[in-house]
């Protein structure tokens, strides 16, 4: 059985194919009365949106969204929500020498050997290129949660990281790489075009801050709220790992420098520090809910790669197209998606239970 559905009381299915006609998302769950037209949508497909800049993916996808069901007079109705995008800039022919080759670390292999079947145009439905319909559908849960506030960037490309001093929100959407620090985003320039040069691709680590979210979110046994959005960051395309809080570095402290002292305040506790990223025992603490998701490099780069055909021969695979040198830099808006589809499917199935 093939999975295409994730969360539990807001539920998105996405479907559709890289090279197909279009791709979309049905939203179901989502309480009625909320305000919702494409307006609200786009800004986000904008930001993920490829061919923007030199340093992403040349494919030129307007990436429009349309409402087909689920509103009524600009409202929700709290019927299931569909939402579709059409493929416009499709160029199948740049996959014909990899139809019977296998990409190294990427879907080929193991979408053939599952299925017996594949579709080489793009990866199909293994491609990045289905995660549009996941920034759709986060920019529809995000209308539940007005409360929260997320915020993404990227904190390190090609093993070069963000000054954390330097750290300006502000900065985020002046450069290419949705980055915080301004002269990490200059030296990026370089390592990307160099790398897009050379045919090769660079791996990038995305960080994610969830402020606003108050305590009580999420469950302590089978649906912690730290489990669902590890989930959900390894359900996108490239992604190798994930880190909630301090992640690996709390196993390199001890248990008085990982804690995150209490003390009282006139709103409920105030914290010394958040070790943990927002979360314990699997419930939101109140504090910022912070992750990090690390991103592979591009798997379809043009430097040849030993490999195998579908018949078992050494071959070698050298991917034409047009490819995210980093495909990191856009998956900043998805990981955003993926925080705000998990915040509200928690909202709600908090005020199921106790609310």
């Amino acid at each position: 059985m093939s999975w295409n559905t994730f969360g539990r009381v807001l539920r998105f299915t996405t479907w559709g194919e890289s090279h197909g006609p279009a791709l979309g998302a049905v939203l179901d769950g989502c309480p009625p009365c909320i305000a919702l037209t494409e307006v609200d949508i786009q800004p986000f497909m904008d930001a993920r949106k490829p061919g923007q800049n030199r340093f992403t993916t040349q494919r030129k996808e307007a990436d429009l969204v349309k409402i087909l069901s689920g509103t009524f007079e600009g409202q929700t109705t709290g019927t299931p929500i569909s939402l579709m995008i059409e493929n416009t800039d499709q160029r199948s022919k740049d996959y014909s020498e990899i139809a019977k080759s296998y990409r190294p670390g990427h879907a080929d292999y193991s979408y053939d050997a599952k299925y017996g079947i594949r579709d080489y145009r793009g990866g199909g439905r293994s491609s990045a290129r289905e995660t549009a319909a996941r920034v759709a559908a986060g920019a529809v849960a995000r209308l539940i949660i007005p409360e929260v506030k997320i915020i993404a960037y990227v904190c390190e490309l090609g093993g070069d990281k963000i000054d954390r001093k330097a750290i300006d929100y502000d900065q985020i959407g002046q450069n290419p790489f949705f980055c915080p620090d301004e002269a990490a985003a200059k030296r990026w320039e370089e390592k990307v075009d160099t790398a897009r040069k050379a045919g090769s691709s660079l791996g990038a680590i995305v960080e994610c801050v969830a402020e606003g979210v108050p305590a009580g979110w999420g469950a302590p046994v089978y649906a912690k709220l730290d489990g669902d959005l590890g989930a959900a960051m390894m359900s996108i395309n490239a992604v190798k790992g994930v880190e909630i809080g301090d992640g690996f570095d709390a196993a390199r402290l001890t248990g008085e420098e990982n804690a995150d002292a209490m003390q009282p305040g006139e709103d409920g506790p105030e914290f010394a520090a958040n070790h943990a990223g927002g979360t314990a025992g699997g419930i939101s603490t109140g504090q910022p809910i912070v992750c990090r998701v690390a991103f592979k490099p591009t798997s379809s780069i043009l430097t040849p790669v030993d490999s195998i055909n579908s018949d078992g021969e050494a071959v070698q695979v050298r991917t034409k197209g047009r490819h995210d040198p980093c495909v990191g830099i856009r998956g900043t808006p998805v990981v955003e998606a993926m925080m705000a589809l998990v915040l509200a499917d928690h909202k709600l199935l908090h005020r199921a239970q106790v609310a």
